[in-house]
């Protein structure tokens, strides 16, 4: 096989040698060992004559003698015309030699035209019958008609075509294709290719390696039979060979390759519907994920406001004290997860548009009701709800404190006015004047004066106590009627006893025409007891009187007013000692003149023992009064240290996570380094925001001794727990979001192949055009940065229809602002190869051969099963004229998959 030509090609033609070394170098190993074995000459012939009849039957004719059969040229020019489908120049039909070459010559050109380079075969050695020329011929028409087109993975012919043999026999057992050669002889490979594609011809599992003829004779019986692959190889000769000849086996193996190119298409058909479909089944996932999240928070919220929105305290400090209790439990424990519940809906949200971006579908359009806008507003009503009903909370706790001390306050002096008028009814309407002597009566209108001026000091107890009762009223205490009730009785009873008070003067006026001796030593100590006895009932009453203060100058205020109280005692001293002189002076005066009757005073029910006791009560009194204060004022210092520990606290909290607002806003805007740093340090400020979480739980432990402390004003900070809480949330929610639209900067940069120098651009000039920092450009700002980057934006009518066109991809939900992602995603599709619904058609069609309908049972053998029934479920049946039963329709599917529809 010396004299073969080397065929320079069987890949895509070349201008140089460059890349055809190595292929050279073993064709003329090949022809070197033909040299030596004849017996491949023999077996070459056989097998390019019946590769040569496979074609020429198309024509109606065929070869008996391939080495004489083409001198003249006609059948070798007719050949070619079959196998390119093109035609030739018109052949010689004389007979003479120089005809014949012309022929050949023709057919030889048109090779060359091929960019094949026919090196050292000549028409006269065709048209003189030069055997081994004529081979080397064949073999170069098999290798650029039948081999040369064979690509896999960018590999030279050959090699594409050993690795599409190597994947097609993988799965068998006891096939390794390495070669043309050697690895074909037991006839397994034959074999496991056509099971491959048509396992209906052969029941592979029934063969033997140890049977190598019957396997090589079923394979090529199958392959002629059914393939229309004509028998090119001699299984003997395979057997007896030491070596088989290589070109023969890949002559024969082409015709395989060939005949299943039908069903290669069809595989990477439905690799392409496997992939769409795989994308579809994921987002529509992530849909039914976020519509479980959505409906799951909504829900929750629906069930917390009606609890948030209720003022229903029963008048009860106990309830309200438990309410604020289960408010800090829900702070605590059940609105947490729903935060975190919160991120985790919007960051599925975010990265399911983007998704559906990059795969070229529609945006989602979440259910009515479900939509972020809708899941925001509700959020915000929840944070509304809960600021309120703290604040419902607090003011309720001041209320009912308040209306705890007052009725306390009105039971104590009710009690005292009652126990003062208490038989002060009888004792007026008695007559008993009329039936006493003249001192007696003196004594008695004396005694009735000096009542009198206890009524009238008593008059603003009665106005305090029926003020109490109001200020009740107002508050709307709980057991307000027993109140008004006792407060309506006490009234009644002061006007009777004024009207009375009245009547008995009068009375007494009448005889006091009769009656005149006048004691006066009892009637001055009659004046002077009474108001100072009065006094002592008042003093007594405020030392144990009841107050409630907040603050350290309310507790100073009353320290100081106590200290006046006290500076006042030296005074009352000196006129307790000038009242119990009288008493001592009446005493004497009545031993000295032994006035019957003396030490019994007409004018007053006092006695000295009544004042002294109220006196030295009065004493007892001042001291506890004393420690009373000072333990309010070690309460209220104690309050005063809470509220220093709190502002300390919270003035370091406050700035700290302004800060790190400050700073994820910064990072967000995109310009501090690749997109890969700047998700670092969003994930470094995420681990220093839970770092920092024990600080702001040091918080709430400090606001609730506050408010158990019932301290309800800070004067030392501007933060108060709830900015805090709120600002806190904003953060965690700030640094999810900026992680979350980073993570799918990079997914849109990796997925649209764009560099970080693009991106960069990018990113810069929509800063350059964001002046308001918020992210985002309203539509001037947009058509500006796309002027800046060299889009061309007419200012005509015509331009604005196409910026329209171009805002509504970009803002599809009209909000009026355009965002990052949306503006990258633009930047970057029209450059990106994406699916689209005529790619899937046409595999769907091919998967169809053809048909404008698709069967089931062609799905499910095309298809993984789980995609397969997919699609069977989705489609609708075809109703076209030419529809069969079971038909479906595959374009109105692939369309509804890139359109407006319910997946």
């Amino acid at each position: 096989m010396a004299q073969y030509a080397n065929p320079n090609q069987f890949g895509a033609p070349m201008e140089d040698g460059e890349g055809q070394g190595g292929y050279m170098a073993q064709d003329d190993e090949w022809e070197r060992e033909g040299l030596l074995d004849p017996a491949w000459e023999k077996q070459q012939r056989k097998t390019f004559t019946a590769w040569v009849n496979s074609h020429l039957r198309k024509a109606g004719t065929q070869i008996e003698n391939i080495e004489e059969d083409f001198r003249n040229g006609l059948k070798l020019m007719l050949l070619l015309e079959v196998i390119s489908g093109e035609t030739l120049p018109k052949p010689d039909r004389g007979k003479m030699r120089f005809h014949k070459i012309a022929n050949v010559n023709k057919a030889l050109d048109f090779i060359a035209s091929k960019g094949v380079k026919l090196v050292s075969i000549g028409a006269e050695e065709i048209v003189d019958g030069n055997v081994k020329m004529t081979l080397g011929m064949i073999w170069t028409i098999i290798l650029r008609f039948a081999i040369q087109d064979i690509s896999v993975e960018e590999m030279t012919a050959k090699e594409g075509l050993l690795l599409w043999c190597q994947r097609k026999t993988a799965p068998y057992k006891n096939v390794n294709v390495q070669n043309f050669h050697l690895s074909w002889r037991d006839g397994l490979a034959f074999c496991a290719l056509i099971h491959r594609h048509r396992p209906d011809l052969l029941d592979y599992s029934k063969l033997s390696k140890d049977n190598p003829l019957e396997n090589l004779n079923l394979a090529f019986d199958i392959a002629e039979k059914y393939l229309d692959i004509p028998r090119m190889l001699d299984p003997e000769d395979l057997l007896t060979n030491e070596k088989p000849d290589e070109r023969q086996i890949m002559t024969y193996v082409s015709c395989y390759y060939h005949a299943f190119q039908g069903a290669m298409q069809a595989e990477m058909a439905a690799n392409r519907i496997c992939k769409v479909l795989k994308v579809n089944q994921d987002n529509e996932r992530l849909m039914e994920e976020y519509e479980r999240l959505a409906s799951d928070l909504l829900e929750w919220i629906r069930r917390t406001l009606p609890w948030l929105e209720s003022r229903q305290s029963g008048n009860s400090l106990v309830a309200v004290q438990k309410k604020l209790e289960e408010y800090r439990e829900y702070r605590r424990k059940h609105k947490p997860p729903r935060v975190e519940q919160k991120a985790k809906l919007e960051t599925n949200f975010n990265t399911l548009q983007t998704k559906l971006r990059l795969s070229n579908r529609p945006a989602y359009m979440p259910t009515e009701g479900r939509m972020i806008t809708d899941i925001q507003r509700a959020w915000n009503g929840l944070l509304g709800c809960e600021k309120t009903f703290e604040e419902w909370l607090l003011a309720e706790l001041m209320r009912l404190e308040r209306l705890e001390h007052l009725a306390k306050k009105f039971k104590h002096k009710a009690d005292i006015h009652e126990a003062w008028t208490s038989g002060k009814e009888e004792m007026l309407s008695s007559q008993d004047y009329k039936n006493c002597k003249i001192f007696e009566l003196k004594a008695m209108k004396k005694k009735h004066e000096a009542f009198e001026s206890d009524l009238a000091a008593h008059q603003d107890r009665v106005e305090q106590i029926a003020a109490i009762a109001q200020e009740l009223n107002a508050l709307d205490y709980w057991d307000s009627a027993a109140v008004n009730g006792r407060c309506q009785k006490i009234c009644d009873q002061w006007d009777r006893l004024g009207t009375l008070t009245q009547q008995r003067r009068h009375g007494m006026d009448e005889a006091e025409k009769v009656l005149e001796r006048v004691d006066s030593l009892h009637l001055e100590f009659a004046k002077r007891a009474a108001p100072f006895n009065n006094w002592l009932d008042g003093t007594r009453e405020d030392l144990v009187d009841m107050f409630i203060v907040h603050t350290l100058d309310e507790i100073q205020g009353l320290i100081d007013a106590h200290a006046q109280f006290k500076a006042t005692l030296g005074e009352a001293d000196k006129e307790f000692t000038s009242i119990i002189s009288l008493i001592h002076e009446c005493e004497s005066f009545a031993k000295q003149y032994n006035v019957p009757g003396a030490t019994i005073n007409p004018y007053t029910n006092l006695t000295g023992k009544d004042v002294q006791s109220k006196w030295n009560e009065v004493k007892t009194l001042v001291p506890q009064r004393d420690q009373t204060l000072q333990d309010e004022l070690k309460k209220q210092e104690n309050n005063e240290a809470l509220r220093r520990q709190f502002a300390e606290k919270s003035n370091q909290v406050g700035p700290w996570i302004e800060r790190q607002m400050d700073a994820v806003a910064a990072i967000g805007m995109g310009m501090q380094g690749s997109l890969e740093e700047q998700l670092s340090r969003l994930r470094e400020y995420e681990e220093a925001v839970y770092q920092f979480k024990p600080h702001l739980e040091e918080l709430e432990r400090i606001n609730q001794q506050i408010q158990e402390s019932f301290v309800f004003e800070n004067r030392y900070t501007q933060y108060t727990m709830e900015t805090l809480r709120v600002g806190w949330e904003q953060l965690v929610t700030s640094v999810n979001r900026t992680i979350n639209e980073v993570e799918n900067q990079i997914l849109t940069r990796d997925s649209k192949g764009i560099t970080q120098e693009q991106l960069n651009e990018f990113r810069a000039s929509f800063n350059h055009f964001d002046k308001s920092r918020t992210g985002r450009l309203n539509p001037e700002e947009f058509k500006n940065c796309l002027i800046s980057l060299g889009y061309s934006v007419g200012q005509d009518k015509q331009g604005e229809i196409d910026f329209q066109r171009i805002l509504s991809i970009v803002d599809p939900n009209a909000s009026g602002y355009v965002q990052f992602d949306c503006f990258l995603d633009f930047m970057t599709r029209e450059s990106t190869d994406v699916d689209t619904a005529e790619q899937v058609i046409d595999s769907f069609r091919i998967l169809a051969a053809d048909k404008p309908y698709i069967l089931p049972e062609e799905l499910r053998r095309e298809l993984p099963p789980d995609q397969a029934e997919y699609c069977i479920q989705r489609m609708q049946p075809y109703s076209g004229i030419d529809a069969v039963q079971g038909a479906l329709d595959y374009m109105s599917f692939s369309t509804a998959l890139y359109g407006e529809s319910d997946l």
